[in-house]
This record gives structure tokens, sequence and C-alpha cells, in this order.
């Protein structure tokens, strides 16, 4: 996640917070506003908040989170739950990286406060990876942005999809909620989701996408409580093309409130491999790698 993309994202979510502030005395369930006038108005706030980092983003908040990922391409499928939790400040985190296809492949990576170390949890896929249930390894994300971190950087990349789409014009419309809160909606290009990482897929999969399946779009959807603060996003459609079928549907939410129970206590040393240095790392995740591409 680079800082130009970290800045966007950041952008993107005070042009909406600003948007739903504007949409405080509509009638609930109305638009506010509509089609080429949400697109305008949104755009106008990226550009007069480019250079500005959100609240939301820069790891100040706790907060309890889920994001599930599903993609089929044809009959190959990616099914995956990431759980995370911040908590505190500095922050605590924890997030959870576990397959819906197979119970025993999973990451967990936590990070107490102030560690020198971030530590994972290795699922049975992944045994090969260490003679411990638990490896640590240096802890180097420091204060970067909260994109950098495991447990937000799905969302991170979400959002940056629907913030190149709106820039585009995209926009389709906004509501508001009986609650207070407000939903937008846009139009996001296949483009954008595989420019913004949104979900990773081989090569041999990205040969077989044409350009025109890359011009068709997916349905965003974005909602924000009453304070504008982000609450939920989910990205979801089918691309047909070339005799393939690619089905994507993404959907992060928060997810009550945490608590010191949501994180695990730091792993007896006993049980933990150290990776001393970005070398050992380095292996570490090559050989991961060379895991999940079997």
């Amino acid at each position: 996640m680079t800082v130009r993309t970290a800045r966007r994202l950041s952008a993107l979510l005070a042009g909406l917070a600003l948007l739903a502030s504007g949409c405080g005395a509509a009638k609930a369930g109305s638009p506010v506003p509509n089609g080429a006038e949400a697109a305008a108005y949104v755009s106008a706030k990226f550009s007069s908040t480019l250079d500005k980092l959100s609240d939301q983003l820069n790891g100040t908040e706790s907060k309890k989170t889920v994001q599930d990922t599903f993609a089929r391409f044809d009959d190959k499928k990616i099914n995956s739950t990431v759980s995370a939790v911040q908590l505190g400040r500095p922050p605590a985190r924890l997030s959870k990286n576990h397959s819906n296809l197979d119970s025993n492949e999973f990451l967990d990576s936590f990070h107490p406060v102030n560690s020198p170390v971030e530590y994972m949890l290795l699922g049975p896929v992944y045994a090969s990876l260490a003679p411990t249930h638990w490896v640590s390894m240096p802890y180097t994300a420091g204060d970067l942005n909260e994109c950098f971190w495991a447990g937000a950087q799905g969302v991170c990349k979400m959002l940056g999809a629907v913030s190149d789409s709106v820039g585009q014009g995209r926009v389709k419309g906004a509501n508001s909620r009986p609650d207070g809160s407000v939903e937008l909606t846009a139009d996001v290009t296949l483009t954008a989701f595989l420019d913004n990482r949104v979900v990773v897929f081989p090569q041999s999969i990205l040969d077989q996408i044409s350009p025109a399946m890359k011009t068709q779009t997916l349905q965003a959807r974005i909602v924000l409580d009453p304070q504008g603060r982000l609450t939920e996003i989910q990205l979801n459609g089918l691309i047909k093309g070339n005799g393939h079928e690619l089905e994507l549907n993404e959907h992060y939410r928060l997810d009550g409130t945490p608590t010191q129970n949501d994180l695990p206590k730091v792993p007896d040393p006993a049980d933990v491999t150290v990776l001393p240095d970005s070398a050992a790392v380095s292996d570490f995740y090559a050989r991961m790698g060379e895991i999940q591409g079997r």
C-alpha cells in the first residue's frame, strides 16, 4: 500500500463523510443527492481533501471487523473470512485469515501493544513452515497508516477500487436511512478491482480475462453512520466473457465493540519459532507462497 493510495483512500472517506453530513436535512429513505449530482459532489470533496489523512485510517480508533471474500472463476473458488480487532491507543491488533473451504487453512497475526515483534499462528496447512505453532518476526509497521495492517488491507483495497471508479463519474446515488446513516451506490469496473488487487488472482487466470471483461462493472454499496464513519462496504457482481464467468463478492462490515477478551495471550516462547531478520522473513513468506500456489 503506497502513500499515494493511502491519501486517495483518505480523500474518499473524507469526501463521503462530508456527503453524509450534507444529507442531515434529507427525508429518511430519500436520494441525497442522486446520479450525476452525487458524482460531482463527491468528486469535488475528493479534490479538496487529497492531502488529508482520515482518522478512520490512522489506527486511532478501536474496532472489530469482518471481511468475507468469495471469488469464482469458472470452477475455481476462493472463499475466506478475515476477522480483525484493533484495540487501544497505541493499538493491539489481531487479524484472523481463515479459509471457508478448508478449516485447516488459516493464519492468525497478532501484534501486542508496543511489542517489537508480531506473532503468527500457523494453521495445519502451514505446519511445515515451522516446528512450532507460532512464529515471530520483527514488527516493522510502526506508525504507518492502518492500510498497511493485514486486518485493514482488504477494505483499503476495496475503497481504492471505488475511488478509481468514482473519479470516473460512476456514482449511481446516495440515500439516507431512517437511522440517519447514508448508503452510497456506485459501479466499479473490473479493471479497478484488479488494479487495486482486491483479490489477487494467479497469472493463469488473469491471462484469461479479456479487455472487454475488464470494462464490465461490479456493484458497490457503502454505508456510513450518522457521524460519517464507514460501517460497511460491499462489492459484488458477475462478469462474463470468452466463455468464462467471474463471480465476485467482497463484504466488509463492523462487528460490534472490541474488548480485551477478543485478543489472545502472548504465546509461550517455547511454542514460537523466531524469524530474527528480513532474510528469514522473506524465506518464510516465499515458502508460504509455494504452499498457497499448489
